[in-house]
């Protein structure tokens, strides 16, 4: 998440009442967590497992709950007991629930020539662009941008949170909400079936790339970044920090598993299951996904087993 405007790590140090440690001039301009970083942004890291990775990255500023660590030059440490918590307070200072007394709000954008149908709900911040088509109970929560010519059909909810949790085992609740300030950008000529579910970004983008096609109750995790063309057939669900590259189809209740990368037109094949990264232009299929012909091999394999087996006891 970008911020309106740079804010001094001074500032940030009383917001949050933390100690700065290293450089204390530095302004900051956006907020993000680890697996999204720029120049510039602040970030928060917790476990000691995590500290080399945080200060390695290119954030400017990390908040961190150990001072005796080394400060890489020219950045700027937050130094506090809970840092998680200084993060929320920050994300939640500069993206603050926005709340809406009617179905459509107020600074909504509506390209020409759109078609908004009956029940839909459009939040704070959403950008539609010209000559859309939005079937009835569609719901496009804040800071939705929607290009040209997309089609969305009844019932799909697009910008929910992320499903993100910080974990700490010595809470009495386990599972604490990392609050989502990311946005959903659906590019042009793209096409979602009902009923699916899209969930923004915990403070990138989720991105659904020109021309890419859904067929209904697909599931899309936070900040998955998918290029142009794909196509997802039904029940298609992909976790968070997903890359898929152009020209991939994911045929039926196809699942991934989160910050994979599928490589361009790829074919996975129904119900497959995705536990690594994959190379383009091959098909797949089977659990855990592997080469279909490789598969298919394997299985014929193993319905011969009873027979080897009888053969081996005579």
């Amino acid at each position: 998440m970008k911020l309106p405007a740079p804010i001094s790590v001074q500032w940030l140090s009383t917001f949050t009442e933390s100690e700065i440690i290293g450089n204390n001039q530095l302004e900051i301009t956006g907020v993000n967590e680890i697996h999204q970083v720029e120049m510039g942004d602040i970030v928060f890291v917790d476990h000691p497992k995590y500290y080399e990775t945080c200060l390695n990255s290119a954030a400017s500023c990390i908040i961190i709950n150990n001072k005796e660590v080394s400060v890489p030059a020219g950045k700027a440490l937050l130094f506090c007991a809970d840092p998680f918590e200084a993060y929320s307070k920050i994300v939640q200072h500069f993206k603050p629930l926005q709340l809406n007394d009617q179905a459509i709000s107020k600074d909504a954008l509506i390209g020409a020539g759109t078609i908004i149908m009956p029940r839909v709900f459009i939040g704070a911040n959403v950008s539609i662009g010209k000559n859309c088509l939005i079937y009835p109970n569609v719901t496009l929560l804040a800071d939705t941008i929607i290009g040209d010519e997309v089609i969305i059909q009844a019932g799909t909810v697009i910008g929910s949170d992320a499903f993100y949790y910080n974990t700490k085992k010595n809470r009495p609740a386990w599972y604490k909400k990392m609050p989502s300030c990311g946005r959903v950008i659906i590019e042009d000529k793209v096409e979602i079936g009902a009923n699916c579910t899209i969930d923004k970004g915990v403070s990138g983008d989720t991105i659904i790339g020109m021309g890419t096609k859904m067929d209904n109750m697909v599931h899309i995790g936070h900040d998955t970044q998918i290029e142009a063309n794909c196509l997802f057939a039904a029940q298609v669900g992909v976790a968070g920090g997903v890359k898929i590259k152009s020209g991939v189809t994911l045929w039926g209740q196809v699942g991934v598993g989160k910050t994979l990368t599928i490589g361009e037109n790829a074919t996975l094949l129904g119900r497959a299951g995705v536990v690594g990264s994959l190379e383009g232009n091959k098909v797949y299929m089977g659990f855990p996904a592997e080469e279909a012909g490789i598969k298919r091999r394997e299985l014929v394999w193993i319905k011969r087993i009873p027979e080897l087996w009888k053969k081996m006891m005579e």
